[in-house]
């Protein structure tokens, strides 16, 4: 042992033992550990999840990718996210642009060959404004699957040319197609609305010119219920902006709407008696007319075609010229032709014109007889065919059936085309120029120039006699008469005039002795009775005595205001006032 007391191999002091030896036990999991395997369970569901839902991979083409971004450009249909672009590429040959997109597995059964894909962004046509949502949210590539009872017969398809514009329809939008036939289509294009009595109930779909070159087929959707007012008898009509007619019927505007005047627009309507016929089958083919009048025109199906020969000038007659009767329309011109003789003999125009008989008959009325022994009995009364002037400001001409009591008679001839030939008669203002030619001719046949001689022989005369001696003399004596007549009515008046006012000092005086003798008639009264010979007479004394100082009267009145009368005598104008 040591100094220490300890022993030699350094060990603890006596007294002392060493402590029981701690074993410690390794943990093997620890909380932290939860981290990690939630993020790899996260993981691996989201690794699955993506496998599940992942879908095909299709390839669009569009010209260009403008507002498309790889990674954040969604393809969604009717708001749902159904893919995303994964890539964005130009052709090999730059033209355009192919986007590479991720489906999802919902979306597999929608891709098939009636699919359609185009980009929604913000657009101003003239008709409307579209994809204002992409403003905030980006543009985006819409999905059309196609029509639903489609899918049986749709083939699987994952390459796609993108459409430039919207569908005007989308597949799924029920109603029903319909085909138009024009040769114009003015101002019509995709997504120009389809009106019915100003509303808008469908949209063109587009339109295709014919193989030939020669017109247009154009393809319109009508939307549910508007669709079952399509007829068969159903006419449609352009109503592309503002239609301004300087016509015979004179100034007509003519305006279907705003979005028709900005975009073009079709419309249609059904006359009130076709209402009965069947409801148009789908893509049922109809002929688009050019205006609205033209349209309800052709809802005459009976029509009769004749021709009149003019020999005098149809100048402002076109054709589309309404035919009338007493100021009704009944038809309207088709064609007017000249037929031309190089010799000048027999140049004429020839007036083509269809005539709708449902305008003025009944159908039991047209069946009873025949055009043509309808037409010769009218002709037989007068009918002729003229050439009225409709519009003074336009010059437009009408064709009229007028009835001539004069007129000479005619035959009615049915051409070999089927037209009946009505003969027709000079218009009024061919008539007013024949009266004036006539009368032209009559005013030149006059000997103007013996006249003019005779008149200015007559003026000389006259002219001598006006500056000769014998009328200065004539006018000399008249001045002088005058003025002495003027002295002696001056004299008249001046002795007259004591005389005058003498008169209602008499007057006076006759009226003091009228009231002494009524006193004294009222005392004879008295001493002879009421009914004495005496008081009689004095009665009639007293009325002449009062018609004499009435008449001093009025002769008194009158000298004053006409002294002249002492002279000339009561004249008519003096005795009127």
């Amino acid at each position: 042992m040591s100094e220490t007391g300890g022993d030699a191999t350094g060990g603890m002091p006596d007294g002392f033992s060493d402590p029981p030896a701690a074993v410690l036990r390794k943990r093997h999991f620890q909380p932290v550990w939860l981290i990690p395997i939630a993020a790899a369970l996260i993981a691996v569901y989201l690794a699955y999840s993506a496998i599940t839902t992942r879908g095909p991979v299709i390839t669009l083409t569009f010209r260009t990718g403008d507002g498309l971004k790889a990674g954040q450009t969604k393809v969604r249909h009717k708001a749902v996210d159904l893919g995303t672009v994964e890539n964005i590429r130009l052709s090999d040959d730059l033209s355009q642009v192919i986007v590479t997109v991720r489906m999802q597995r919902e979306a597999t059964p929608e891709l098939t060959d009636h699919a359609r894909f185009w980009v929604v962004r913000p657009r101003l046509n003239a008709g409307n404004i579209s994809g204002l949502d992409t403003l905030v949210s980006g543009a985006y590539i819409e999905l059309d699957p196609g029509p639903p009872d489609s899918m049986a017969t749709a083939t699987a398809q994952r390459d796609y040319t993108g459409l430039d514009e919207p569908p005007a329809v989308r597949s799924d939008e029920p109603g029903t197609s319909f085909v138009l036939t024009t040769r114009r289509v003015g101002a019509l294009a995709s997504g120009s609305p389809v009106m019915y009595r100003d509303i808008a109930v469908g949209e063109v779909l587009r339109w295709d010119l014919t193989p030939d070159g020669q017109s247009f087929t154009v393809t319109i959707f009508v939307r549910k219920p508007f669709d079952a007012f399509v007829h068969t008898a159903t006419h449609f009509w352009n109503a592309s902006g503002v239609a301004l007619d300087l016509g015979a019927n004179g100034v007509q505007l003519r305006l279907e709407s705003l979005q028709a005047v900005l975009s073009g627009a079709v419309a249609f309507d059904t006359a009130p008696d076709a209402n009965t016929t069947p409801v148009s089958p789908a893509n049922a083919v109809f002929r688009l007319y050019r205006d609205e009048p033209t349209a309800r025109a052709a809802g005459f199906t009976r029509k009769l075609a004749f021709v009149t020969r003019f020999e005098g000038s149809v100048r402002g007659l076109a054709v589309g010229a309404p035919v009338e009767v007493y100021g009704i329309q009944i038809g309207s011109v088709t064609e007017v032709k000249l037929a031309f003789d190089p010799t000048g003999i027999d140049t004429h125009v020839d007036v083509h014109y269809e005539i709708q008989p449902e305008r003025i008959l009944s159908v039991a009325d047209i069946d009873r007889s025949s055009p043509l022994e309808t037409t010769q009995n009218l002709v037989d009364r007068g009918l002729r065919m003229r050439v009225h002037v409709a519009n003074l400001l336009t010059g437009q001409m009408v064709l009229a059936l007028d009835f001539v009591p004069t007129a000479k008679p005619a035959k009615v001839e049915q051409m070999p085309n089927g037209e009946i030939f009505v003969p027709g008669l000079a218009g009024a203002l061919d008539d007013l120029t024949a009266t004036i030619t006539t009368l032209s001719d009559q005013i030149g046949q006059l000997p103007i120039a013996a006249i003019g001689a005779e008149l200015e022989q007559a003026l000389h005369g006259i002219n001598l006699i006006a500056n000769g001696p014998e009328l200065k003399q004539s006018l000399i004596s008249l001045q002088a008469t005058l003025a002495e007549t003027q002295t002696l009515v001056a004299h008249l008046d001046s002795g007259t005039q004591p005389a005058l006012k003498r008169l209602p000092e008499l007057s006076a005086s006759l009226q003091a002795v009228i009231d002494r003798s009524t006193k004294l008639l009222n005392s004879a009264d008295t001493a002879y009775g009421q009914d004495s010979q005496t008081k009689r007479d004095l009665q009639r004394l007293l009325s002449e005595m009062s018609d004499t100082a009435r008449s001093v009267r009025l002769l008194a009145d009158y000298l004053t205001d006409h002294p002249q009368a002492l002279i000339q005598g009561r004249t008519a104008a003096a005795g009127e006032k």
